[in-house]
C-alpha cells in the first residue's frame, strides 16, 4: 500500500486510520531519514488508538509506553549499540505482548525483528515540496 502525504496532518490521519485496524502483538517498523516524519506517523497511530497524551520520540529512553485502546510501545533504537541491548529493556515482552510496538530505525536490530510485522518506509522528496512524503506499507508474514 502506498500513500502520498503533503503535510504532517495528512501523515497523522493516514496513521490514525491504520491504527484502527491494528491488533495486539502488531509490530510496525518505521524506516526513513531524520526528519522524514516517523514521529508524526507515531502521533497519528496514538490518536487512532485513543491516546491523548503528547507523543515524543524516545531517543534517549529507548522506549516510551502509552495506554489507549491497545498499549503503544514506541521504540527509537538509533542509539543502540547492538541487538543485545534490546533484551535489557524487555524487548520480547513488549513485541510479543498485548500492545502495538513501533520501532524507529529497525535496520539496526534487523536480526531480532519478528517475521510478522509491517515495514513502513517514509521518504521525502523536496523537489515535490517541503512536506511531501511517500509512505509505503508492506505487510511481512
Amino acid at each position: 500500500m502506498q500513500f502520498i502525504s503533503n503535510s504532517p496532518d495528512e501523515t497523522q490521519t493516514f496513521a490514525a486510520d491504520m491504527a484502527k485496524r491494528l491488533t495486539a502483538g502488531d509490530v510496525l517498523c518505521l524506516y526513513g531519514d531524520l526528519g522524514a516524519g516517523k514521529t508524526a506517523f507515531v502521533q497519528g497511530l496514538a490518536k487512532g488508538l485513543g491516546i491523548d497524551e503528547p507523543i515524543t520520540s524516545p531517543t534517549f529512553t529507548i522506549v516510551n509506553e502509552y495506554e489507549g485502546r491497545l498499549p503503544l510501545y514506541h521504540f527509537d533504537v538509533y542509539r543502540i549499540a547492538d541487538s543485545d541491548e534490546m533484551y535489557e529493556v524487555g524487548f520480547d515482552e513488549y513485541v510479543y505482548g498485548e500492545g502495538v510496538s513501533v520501532i524507529e530505525w529497525p535496520q539496526l536490530i534487523a536480526d531480532i525483528l519478528p517475521d510478522r510485522r509491517y515495514d513502513i518506509e517514509i521518504k521525502k522528496d523536496l523537489e515535490r515540496g517541503e512536506n511531501y512524503r511517500e509512505i509505503t506499507v508492506r505487510e511481512c508474514v
